[in-house]
């Protein structure tokens, strides 16, 4: 073999290692319909731990407090402009207010888009009865042509919040947790959407590894232990990646409860298959 086909070798070599990490990572833009728990889970932690595993994000939320499916598939009848659109992009956070839905989803052709009910309903299945108006409107609205539909599994309260929808749950944490589980499992069955975001499993899992007190208020998740875990279901669920050997940690968290957290958040994608 010549010299100069070393060099040829040697050259097509470097090229390829360089290309090795852009061919692994992903750019992945992602919109969340939702309310304060998509805040709570989507801007704060979720970027940063995609870009620790060479991943980049585009983050969008459809935002209002409290927001349900009805409330949502109102707005998108009527065009209202009720909505905070939060976005992140390479990491920096901007808003726009009153927005309205179908502006948020032409906005970017997104490659996943999510939906979700309001915290005091999610274990109500009645309550989901919008829930295909509201995924065929998305459809319609979509641009991304491979745009893909998931639900936004959220939490239980903790177990002595005082949020007055607790009461509907007998203001019972596995009460509701089950009833949650369950009435996620049917409405994404029945409207055939296949993937879920379980973000209630992972806090459950992290309950019992730690202590019932990943909400600041009883519902809302703790800054920044909540917040991460929540965090690390969605960059899980998005990136497909395991969570074991990410190396974000957010200022005011221990190394071992970060591991800890990523671990549940792990478990619970796993078992989600199971669960749902």
């Amino acid at each position: 073999m010549t010299h100069t086909h070393l060099k040829i070798i040697a050259s097509l070599l470097l090229l390829l290692l360089g290309c090795a990490p852009s061919l692994q990572a992903k750019l992945i833009k992602v919109l969340a319909i939702g309310n304060s728990f998509s805040q709570d889970a989507v801007e704060e932690h979720l970027y940063q731990l995609a870009a620790a595993q060479g991943d980049s994000l585009v983050i969008g939320n459809a935002y209002i407090p409290g927001c349900s499916i009805d409330r949502h598939w109102n707005n998108a009848q009527k065009g209202t402009p009720d909505y905070a659109y939060r976005k992140i992009v390479g990491g920096k956070r901007t808003e726009r207010k009153r927005v309205a839905l179908e502006e948020m989803i032409r906005d970017e052709a997104w490659d996943i888009i999510t939906l979700q009910q309001a915290s005091q309903y999610s274990g109500m299945v009645e309550t989901y009865g919008h829930l295909g108006d509201l995924l065929d409107y998305v459809k319609h609205c979509a641009t991304g042509k491979d745009v893909k539909i998931a639900f936004h599994m959220t939490w239980a309260y903790q177990h002595d919040s005082s949020h007055k929808g607790f009461k509907q749950y007998g203001n019972d944490q596995h009460q509701m947790y089950r009833a949650i589980c369950q009435a996620v499992k049917q409405a994404t069955t029945t409207h055939h959407i296949r993937k879920i975001i379980p973000a209630g499993v992972t806090i459950q899992y992290a309950r019992a590894a730690l202590s019932d007190t990943l909400t600041r208020d009883g519902y809302h998740l703790a800054i920044p232990t909540g917040r991460y875990a929540a965090a690390c279901t969605w960059c899980r669920c998005l990136t497909g990646k395991k969570l074991r050997k990410n190396t974000y940690l957010p200022a005011g968290m221990t190394a071992e409860t970060a591991r800890i957290i990523r671990l549940a958040a792990d478990e619970a994608v796993s078992d989600s298959k199971k669960i749902f």
